[in-house]
């Protein structure tokens, strides 16, 4: 049940700095003990401000916000970006929720904007890439996602499992 006090919204440019807060400090307890310390201690939410600054004038970004107006999660997404998926033409970019506000259903709240942005290019299916070791795959799982590949990727000097889940069907999911 998601918390009556957070409010889902499309981003603008001012949400880049909370956006890039959720962003730095979600990477660093969701993927601590996965990715190197190294990595994660010169994570900046300086370079994630200026990421997201140039991102969100295109849209399909979105926030979950508190009572407070503090961001406290956000998604992107839009069309699949790697052209490898035959079959899948939408994608979950992101979602990243902070810590202590996580199992309170704003992942379901924040992935559903990004289906209807996804949708409303007439699309129908949709994938995201997860890291195996990140335990938030289990949420992928429970929406129905269907594992369809796994590739490595180098995060850091290391090398790490993606899992990539797809949809046929994203009018399915809810």
């Amino acid at each position: 049940m998601i918390n009556e006090f957070i409010t889902i919204r499309k981003a603008v440019l001012t949400d880049a700095e909370g956006i890039a807060k959720v962003h730095v400090d979600s990477w660093k307890t969701t993927y601590a003990n996965i990715v190197s310390d190294e990595y994660l201690d010169n994570l900046s939410y300086e370079s994630r401000e200026q990421m997201w600054t140039d991102a969100i004038p295109y849209g399909g970004v979105f926030v979950a916000e508190n009572n407070e107006g503090k961001i406290v999660g956000f998604s992107k997404g839009g069309k699949e970006r790697s052209g490898k998926y035959k079959g899948y033409e939408g994608e979950l970019y992101a979602i990243y929720i902070l810590k202590e506000y996580q199992g309170q259903g704003i992942g379901t709240a924040l992935i559903k904007p990004v289906i209807d942005e996804i949708k409303g290019m007439g699309l129908n299916t949709m994938l995201v890439l997860v890291l195996k070791d990140n335990t938030s795959r289990h949420f992928y799982e429970a929406l129905g996602g269907q594992n369809i590949d796994r590739v490595e990727v180098e995060i850091g000097g290391k090398i790490l499992s993606e899992l990539v889940y797809g949809w046929k069907d994203i009018r399915t999911i809810f």
